[in-house]
């Protein structure tokens, strides 16, 4: 890429940070906090034990770990091993497995990595170290001890607590103010639970450094219709798991925390339940917009039954055909057995896109329970042309012009110039649900093309109508289709037996269609084949309908 097309770029990605995130970079890396090895404060009294959200265990054996869909041994001085992939060693150090189902059959081994980290990982120097390490891992140290566990003998507790209270010293001075959204607020929740853990001057200050912080990017973070700022399914559930952690811990410490605070925190929760519940498909799972997999944070049901454990219930089921949610930017319409999740909004906060893709106006459908198109998801954060193909428009149901993306995401996390929604609307006529939408990411193409895309769902049937106003060269419209359904011609079928097996055709109203291979990421480190279909737009009519009919 020639300079005359990175400055542009880079330009483009500056323009919309935040100073903090320019001046913090530069702090962040050249300031280092001064590592405090005085004893830690006394542990304060816990009134009840710590109830744990379900997660499947990833420790398979005292040095044998599963994570990211990797299975590797992990012995002594392997924390910072180079042979291991980076992702995977985060996931090492945040100790989820604590907390894990049936966690209490793995203690011995829990309580030998404990004392094992302590001695192959001294401050400051290692992943580890890293904030959002330090920040999950006292979380998980702390819920671990509150569910009643034990570092072991009086020599070991007091070096692990010793450790603990050195690891959130260090966060202390290394909060992620550059990074900001989902570190910066796991940041504070780590304060929180360690100020509510010990006791002391020292102990309260981290709360309220913690209930400070947090109060701010509660207000920040989490959107007016209960989503999370940055658009993500898979972020917002795991910041909707912190929040009930964060209700359960003033539980557990019912007088450290303010009951206005505790209030919030409920109300909240109850708000990123009935958004989750929009953004989930009727096989559990969360639909695939942004950065989102499998695997990675609960699904929804897994979260309403840790809500229910903490006196929270959870908002039914809509029983609405149609729900929008406005400031996230998202859509479900529902009919008969047809579900179908429609993204009509902004990629994410300007200062803040990181797990962005360009995606919009894509969408996905379940039929009979069944995923029948998505879009590919991710499988992997590194940067390479994989991850950048990923986050880019081919990936996603909905159209390319001119071999461009929608917005321009780079890099891992980066993004340029991004598309703006417009015109969006939606209503019912008759038994047709029908939403519409624009977008103006294309016009910084010389032919300045604009792409507008109307669905219409029935219980029989879904019509997708794209038009380009504007010139342009080349414009394709794919429908990836999940890769448990056998694509025969104009056939689709979902592959099993079932009582409601999903059936349906496709036919196009535009010539230039073609199917051709794809692959599908369900989860981090995962591929699978599946079939995407390909309409040309052709640039003289600038229109395109592609119809899905099911039923009888």
């Amino acid at each position: 890429m020639s300079l005359a097309t990175r400055l542009p770029r880079l330009w483009h990605t500056v323009r919309h940070l935040r100073p903090v995130q320019i001046y913090g970079r530069a702090w962040h890396r050249l300031h280092r906090p001064r590592v405090a090895h005085a004893p830690a404060p006394q542990m304060a009294a816990f009134e009840r034990g710590w109830i744990a959200c379900a997660r499947e265990p990833s420790m398979l054996g005292p040095t044998r770990f599963r994570f990211l869909n990797e299975e590797h041994e992990a012995g002594a001085n392997d924390w910072n091993s180079t042979r291991l992939p980076k992702l995977w060693l985060y996931n090492l150090h945040y100790f989820d497995d604590l907390n894990a189902d049936a966690a209490a059959s793995r203690e011995h081994w829990h309580r030998d990595l404990i004392a094992r980290w302590i001695a192959d990982n001294p401050p400051p120097a290692g992943n580890g170290w890293e904030p959002y390490c330090l920040s999950l891992r006292i979380v998980n140290w702390i819920k671990w001890r509150c569910g009643g566990q034990l570092f072991g003998d009086a020599a070991r507790a007091r070096t692990a607590l010793d450790s603990l209270a050195t690891q959130v010293r260090f966060l202390r001075g290394r909060l992620e103010r550059h990074l900001l959204g989902n570190h910066l607020w796991a940041n504070y929740k780590a304060l929180l639970f360690a100020g509510a853990f010990f006791e002391g001057s020292e102990a309260v200050r981290w709360r309220e450094l913690g209930l400070f912080g947090l109060r701010a990017q509660i207000d920040e973070q989490i959107l007016a219709d209960g989503g999370h700022f940055e658009r993500s399914p898979m972020y917002h559930a795991i910041l909707l798991e912190d929040l009930l952690d964060l209700v359960q811990l003033a539980l557990v410490y019912p007088d450290a925390f303010p009951e206005r605070d505790v209030q919030l925190w409920r109300d909240k929760a109850q708000a990123m339940l009935a958004w989750l519940a929009v953004m989930t498909h009727p096989d559990g799972g969360i639909a695939f917009f942004n950065d989102a997999a499998l695997g990675i944070a609960p699904p929804l049901a897994a979260l309403q039954d840790y809500a229910r454990a903490l006196g929270i219930e959870p908002p039914p089921a809509s029983r609405e055909a149609l729900q929008l949610l406005p400031q996230s930017g998202y859509a479900r319409l529902q009919s008969g057995e047809a579900v179908l999740i429609c993204d009509v909004g902004e990629i994410g906060p300007d200062y803040l896109p990181g797990h962005a893709h360009a995606d919009t106006l894509s969408f996905e459908l379940s039929l009979h329970g069944r995923r029948v198109l998505v879009n590919a998801g991710i499988s992997r954060y590194d940067i390479d042309p994989e991850r950048l193909w990923q986050r880019g428009t081919a990936a996603h149901n909905t159209v390319e012009i001119d071999g461009q993306d929608s917005s321009e995401v780079w890099a891992s996390f980066r993004v340029a110039r991004r598309a703006r929604p417009r015109a969006v609307a939606h209503g019912r006529e008759g038994e047709s649900l029908w939403l519409s939408a624009a977008h103006d990411g294309y016009r910084r193409l010389k032919g300045r093309p604009l792409h507008r895309r109307r669905w219409v769902l029935t219980p029989r049937g879904l019509r997708i109508e794209d038009r380009i106003d504007g010139r342009f060269g080349e414009a394709i419209a794919r429908l990836r289709v999940h890769p448990q359904c056998e694509v025969d011609g104009h056939d689709i079928r979902a592959a099993g037996d079932g009582d409601a097996p999903a059936q349906l055709r496709w036919r196009s109203e535009a010539g230039g269609d073609a199917l051709v291979p794809g692959r599908y990421h369900p989860g981090f480190g995962l591929r699978e084949a599946c079939t995407v279909i390909e309409t040309l737009i052709d640039p003289r009519v600038g229109t395109a309908t592609l119809v899905l009919e099911w039923g009888r």
